[in-house]
């Protein structure tokens, strides 16, 4: 390494040293243990193998408007707020002598059936009901299988990481809490690397093959996590009674969801988000209810800080129907968007991640905040189709303004989970670590259904139909004014207060 004449390194070789340790990070922390979480994380990731076929059909074939798929994104989103169910069936009820390998099996079930479903429909061979209400069902099913999956995933990031040394004598906290943190960055690595390996091939599955086909190609992707669970030990060797307060409490939560979701009832999205929200605030306080105040007091902060951080709203289903239609984006040029973000988001997240787990949690989300609204400015472009004036005087079009925007964006969903899952994982309460993750899920999970619910209430505000789009551009700037002023008046008011 370089040094000057002191015999101090010099800031390039400095600056070297620190990107190697951050690139090689990952790969010291990884163990054969934490594989059986990793491939449950890159499942899901894969499922993207599928969307683009997924939103194509829906945009040709189904009847759904922006505002009501909208609509759909709030109920498909609630299976995650009542994480609590699975978590405590995870923790406390073996099947079959069973405490994980089965429920990884059951929610790989649910995924299979549900690509079975979509095949099935968009092939109109399975005729019972409206497509539309197949869609439903079948997104519902994948959702729920997803979920099974990830508490299990979950439960196990916290049991993989060893308490003792070889010799039986225990281990230091802050290497327990550094191995903690890198599990949990592992895990949003093979979440990305099932993302950037899919999304490429998702693109030329859907223009080359019937949408139908494509969802059936997609059964490979429970075939991961099975495989996972079948050659590794995945049992949990801890055990306690069920708290039949949680777990009733979570059922019949449940069952009131379903009721309302059935139920022809005015502002029922709404009244579901506010009891589900205090279902899980007030199991939370039952839970943490031994951790002592002042680390309880800092989880509180810190989670108001992400809540508000993923409840902004998105602009819907309204910009990719205006992509396809105006700016002719079909189904191999959108796969390629999603590769090329899938792997700066790897990338990204592969370097900085370390570094994130040791920032506080206000400094990341304030950064990730005002740097993301900067770079979304390519989307705004588009949305005022100001591509027509670069195209002519600068030579960059439509497709190379999305490109940018794709490569300017992508890295910041990821890595504004870092932080939160990191501060999960180090309080996890033995004997309730599924279920604490679960909780902990359901709250981050509740943020993105108020985020559905103002999308919703923006789609209704400015009406965005396939082949209408005047009012796309103030829907795109109301979306990223929400979301830039959401995050930062949160960092305002409880930053100081989060260490």
């Amino acid at each position: 390494m370089t040094a000057t004449s002191t015999g101090q390194p010099t800031t390039l070789a400095y600056l070297q040293q620190r990107l190697t340790e951050a690139v090689l990070a990952p790969i010291r922390a990884f163990r054969p243990a934490y594989l059986p979480l990793l491939m449950v994380y890159f499942a899901y990731g894969a499922l993207g193998l599928t969307a683009i076929a997924d939103s194509f059909w829906v945009k040709k074939e189904l009847t759904l408007s922006a505002a009501q798929l909208a609509q759909l994104g709030v109920w498909i989103t609630l299976p995650w707020t009542i994480k609590m169910v699975f978590g405590e069936l995870v923790d406390t009820v073996p099947i079959l002598g069973s405490q994980r390998r089965v429920y990884v099996f059951l929610g790989a079930g649910l995924v299979a059936a549900s690509m079975l479903l979509l095949a099935g429909t968009a092939a109109k061979m399975i005729t019972f009901a409206r497509p539309e209400v197949l869609y439903v069902a079948a997104s519902l099913m994948t959702v729920i299988g997803v979920v099974l999956q990830d508490v299990v995933a979950d439960a196990m990031s916290t049991e993989v990481v060893p308490r003792t040394n070889s010799d039986g004598t225990p281990r230091e906290k802050s290497d327990i809490d550094r191995d903690l943190g890198m599990v949990q960055v592992l895990g949003r690595l093979a979440l990305s690397l099932g993302i950037f390996l899919t999304a490429g091939i998702a693109g030329l599955l859907a223009q080359a093959l019937p949408y139908s086909t494509v969802f059936l190609i997609g059964l490979v992707i429970p075939l991961i996590s099975v495989t996972g669970a079948l050659t590794v030990k995945l049992e949990s060797s801890e055990s306690r009674p069920t708290d039949w307060r949680i777990l009733g409490g979570g059922l019949a939560f449940g069952a009131t969801v379903v009721a309302f979701g059935l139920g022809d009832v005015p502002w029922k999205e709404e009244i579901v988000f506010l009891i589900s929200m205090t279902v899980v605030i007030l199991m939370l306080g039952r839970v943490t209810a031994d951790i002592d105040p002042a680390t309880k007091k800092r989880i509180v902060f810190a989670a108001i800080l992400i809540f508000a951080f993923r409840a902004t709203p998105s602009v819907g289903q309204g910009f990719q129907w205006f992509s396809i239609d105006r700016l002719g984006f079909d189904e191999a040029f959108y796969g390629t968007l999603g590769q090329i973000g899938a792997f700066i988001a790897l990338v990204t997240m592969w370097i900085f991640a370390d570094a994130i787990t040791r920032q506080p949690v206000a400094r990341v989300l304030f950064w990730l905040t005002v740097l993301g609204t900067v770079l979304a400015i390519p989307g705004l472009l588009l949305a005022f189709e100001v591509h027509h004036w670069t195209e002519r005087v600068l030579g960059i079009g439509a497709r190379t303004i999305a490109l940018i925007d794709t490569a300017a964006t992508s890295p910041f969903a990821q890595l504004g989970m870092i932080p939160l899952l990191t501060l999960v994982a180090v309080y996890a309460p033995r004997d309730h670590r599924a279920i604490w993750f679960a909780l902990m899920g359901s709250f981050m999970n509740l943020a993105l259904v108020a985020g559905q619910l103002l999308t919703k209430y923006l789609n209704e505000i400015y009406v965005v139909e396939r082949g209408s789009y005047g009012n796309l551009p103030a829907l795109v700037v109301a979306a990223a004014a929400i979301g830039l002023a959401l995050p930062l008046a949160a960092i305002l008011a409880f930053g100081r207060k989060v260490r």
